[in-house]
């Protein structure tokens, strides 16, 4: 049984961090492979034009954007004996992991506008499944402590798992693809990442079972009252827009890994070895970022994350003329600050939605975190659309399993922007936003 939040009660038990953190296995899996392995497959096996297959990877999310606020009300008024989370996490989680399965495993129909359509289906029901898991378990920590830096330890214990997830999931869904081949690999991989999904979905809510659970009372009015207040609130405004463009940025270069391995570098296996090398770091750095936020303060830190980012991001950019183990040392530098990047902007949510649960009595997290969700799915969605309409510009040519094409020198060119000096430039841009944020552990109030 979860137990009531208390001020007293800053510091969690070793059990429920790890309980927690597994649902990163689900946010993890989900989270890449989509944006690893589905623009690829619609372009280069089912033969999808860019621009098309950019638009059945916006839209679905699109639709989250608007549905992730609405997961966040109804979660913050679900009354059950477990809290008013956890019960989603399984009801979603299971959806999830099922719909996933699917979404590879289209049948041949001989049609490339209705094998089109089943894509966009069964993504958006993975899309709709996905944001009734997500909100409500992004809201959690705002209610299990009251404690500044113990959010930053919670944040530590998801981010970490997140990364070897991520690590997991990106570095061999391509490798059992390619193992099998065509259509029959991909049905392969989306079976496998769906059993990893419903991993993560079952550990977080078995982990969670002890978890303290927050007693203030939902937010009063509609909807739309609520959206208003949350928009009002200077430093989650701030936040938010920094987290939205670095997932933006995020998005184009975990859609640009597969094109940039196969037609810019040309080696086998390459895939795997840039996606190590992008999230590699994590595994080793998050407790580093963890403890130099404690030292600096979390705003700072996140700025010195975001910058190692975006350097890195922007040596990549000689990928058509360095060697490839300097592109490779390139993205290991944006995994250094890949780490930073996803430690801080989730601890700091909780701080602004616990301030003002504590400032107003009310309980506004759902409503807070379905924002910040959808903010986050909008910008991981338009990152591959963006690349996507980046290949279409350079005049990518798209293919079936059954045809070899050579890609012109604009395409490269292409490929090779969109993945390195498209991402650093929105990572600098967020930077504007981030140093206004003003929440730390000076203004926050003490636990």
């Amino acid at each position: 049984m979860p137990t009531p939040a208390s001020s007293a009660q800053t510091t969690l038990p070793r059990r429920v961090r790890v309980g927690y953190g597994l649902g990163s296995v689900a946010t993890g899996a989900f989270g890449t492979v989509p944006g690893l392995m589905l623009l690829p497959y619609l372009t280069d096996t089912l033969g999808v034009a860019a621009v098309v297959a950019g638009f059945v990877v916006v839209l679905p999310k699109a639709w989250d954007v608007l549905l992730n606020p609405v997961a966040g009300r109804i979660s913050d008024r679900t009354v059950d004996p477990r809290g008013p989370r956890r019960p989603w996490l399984l009801r979603a989680g299971i959806a999830l992991a099922a719909t996933f399965a699917l979404l590879f495993a289209g049948p041949d129909l001989d049609s490339r506008v209705l094998e089109t359509g089943y894509v966009l289906v069964l993504f958006l029901a993975c899309a709709s499944a996905y944001a009734f898991f997500q909100v409500p378990f992004v809201a959690m920590p705002a209610e299990m402590t009251q404690g500044y830096a113990e959010r930053t330890r919670l944040m530590t214990w998801r981010v970490a798992i997140l990364a070897f997830t991520i690590l997991l999931a990106g570095a061999t869904a391509p490798v059992i693809r390619d193992a099998v081949g065509g259509r029959d690999g991909y049905r392969l991989m989306g079976l496998a990442m769906a059993v990893v999904i419903l991993v993560g979905v079952v550990g977080a809510y078995l982990g969670t079972r002890d978890a303290p659970v927050g007693a203030v009372a939902p937010g009063a009015g509609s909807l739309r009252d609520q959206l208003r207040v949350v928009a009002g609130a200077r430093d989650f405004r701030l936040l938010l827009t920094t987290w939205v463009l670095q997932a933006l940025a995020t998005g184009c270069m975990l859609a640009g890994v597969d094109y940039l391995a196969g037609d810019v570098l040309g080696e086998d296996g390459a895939s795997t070895v840039l996606f190590v090398c992008f999230v590699g770091p994590a595994l080793l750095l998050t407790p580093v970022w963890s403890k130099v936020g404690e030292h600096v303060g979390k705003q700072r830190a996140y700025l010195a994350a975001s910058v190692i980012l975006a350097v890195g991001a922007a040596l990549a950019a000689t990928a058509q003329v360095a060697p490839g183990a300097v592109v490779l040392a390139a993205v290991a530098v944006v995994g250094v600050g890949y780490a930073g990047c996803q430690v801080f902007p989730l601890a700091m949510l909780p701080d602004v939605a616990a301030a003002d649960a504590r400032r107003t009595g009310e309980n506004r997290a759902g409503v807070y975190t379905g924002v910040w969700t959808a903010g986050e799915t909008l910008g991981l969605a338009l990152g591959p659309g963006l690349f996507a309409l980046v290949l279409a510009l350079g005049s990518y040519r798209s293919s079936t399993d059954d045809s070899s094409i050579i890609q012109p020198d604009s395409a490269l060119t292409a490929i090779t922007l969109g993945f390195s000096v498209l991402p650093a430039l929105l990572v600098v841009t967020s930077l504007w936003w981030l140093t206004r944020y003003g929440l730390d552990d000076r203004t926050e109030l003490p636990a």
